[in-house]
């Protein structure tokens, strides 16, 4: 990308030091590098640690020169750094994540060894993966996001009426065995067996992004964000007063840039709240056309409700038949694990809902990530 090309130069000039530390790195090595940062995020130090250290050192004992490069030109160890992209990671370092290289001990046995954790710092990760977006400062809350940038979502499985081969099973594959057996002139042969194959689930995000939800929908849409890039078959909606689908949206490979055209496509963002209606919409609009058939849906939202309760319960009904499970995620639950809904949508929905979650930390979203493979 043009915008990208001043970054190029400073990884070239990386790749310089390196080579004047005694390290045999090639122009290949650095088309390497630079290819494998592109879909990573450059200001972000474990994306040009270990982009680097895997297209950059072809031996072990170059790792510690390439620590101690590494150190000295990203994050400033007797040198000013005049460019300022590179002040932009030293700055990123800093307020997000840490590098830390422990010094080499020789072990018992006589051989060097060297340990090297790149990440966040497990106090800070901690209190923050407890701590409710409502509560969180603006740094605090970027520090989330790039956590929450690296959660993986699994979407569950399903089994499809087509079969494969197998090792093992309850269907015999007798085309394939009588074809073995036919190569053997008639004398039986192994038995071969067939199972059904898998699928993954779809996967629906709906999300509330209405005023009443205004600590928590950027949270929440970044979580969209990382399971769009994540996994297969992922839509994402978001709804205040009407339905707007942002998977498109979604799509871009830059996280800022992505949300920025999502929120440009939400019209009524933090503005009121009319969930029967736009869960009525999704049904009527998208649900009918197999979008939601046997697929998670997962709507995030506290409930709180403008329009007829009467359209809600019927949406709600609508689309528990029509998906294979309903999650919602509400903000006001919290670590409640005796939770009863008190806001009248909420008390219509709930019949229908097979999981109800909190969705106001981190921690609550991880859990939901882990749950996800276990609703087949």
């Amino acid at each position: 990308m043009p915008d990208e090309a001043p970054f190029v130069a400073v990884l070239v000039d990386f790749a310089r030091e390196l080579r004047s530390a005694g390290l045999a790195v090639g122009s290949g090595d650095v088309l390497t590098y630079s290819a494998a940062m592109a879909p990573l995020d450059p200001t972000d130090l474990l994306d040009l640690y270990w982009a680097g250290r895997t297209t950059m050192v072809t031996r072990r004992d170059h790792i510690p020169v390439y620590d101690r490069v590494f150190k000295r030109f990203f994050l400033g160890e007797g040198d000013e750094l005049p460019d300022p992209l590179k002040l932009t990671i030293r700055a990123t370092a800093q307020t997000e994540s840490v590098l830390q290289v422990p010094e080499t001990e020789p072990s018992q046995d006589g051989r060097d060894e060297q340990e090297i954790r790149l990440g966040l710092m497990a106090s800070d990760a901690d209190a923050l993966k407890n701590k409710s977006f409502a509560a969180c400062t603006p740094e605090e809350l970027a520090a989330l996001r790039r956590i929450m940038a690296r959660i993986r979502l699994t979407p569950p499985r399903r089994r499809t009426r087509r079969t494969i081969g197998a090792r093992t099973g309850r269907t015999p594959d007798m085309r394939r065995t009588v074809r073995e057996t036919m190569r053997t002139h008639g004398e039986p042969a192994e038995l071969f067996w067939r199972r059904r194959r898998l699928r993954p689930r779809p996967l629906i995000l709906i999300l509330d992004v209405s005023g009443s939800m205004a600590d928590y929908s950027r949270s929440l849409l970044q979580f969209a964000y990382s399971a769009n890039r994540a996994a297969t078959r992922v839509e994402v909606f978001c709804f205040g007063t009407r339905l707007t689908r942002i998977t498109r949206e979604l799509e871009h490979r830059r996280p800022d840039e992505a949300l920025e055209r999502a929120a440009k496509a939400v019209f009524d963002w933090e503005g009121g709240t009319r969930i029967g209606d736009s869960l009525h919409a999704f049904v009527r609009d998208w649900g009918r056309r197999g979008l939601c058939r046997g697929g998670i849906v997962v709507i995030c939202s506290d409930g709180l409700d403008r329009g007829d309760p009467g359209v809600l319960a019927t949406a709600m009904q609508r689309l528990s038949r029509l998906s294979h499970r309903v999650v919602w995620m509400n903000p006001h639950k919290g670590n409640n694990v005796n939770f009863q809904p008190s806001t009248l949508g909420m008390m219509v929905a709930a019949p229908h809902i097979d999981l109800m979650l909190s969705g106001h930390d981190l921690r609550s979203l991880a859990e939901l990530a882990t749950l996800l493979p276990e609703l087949s």
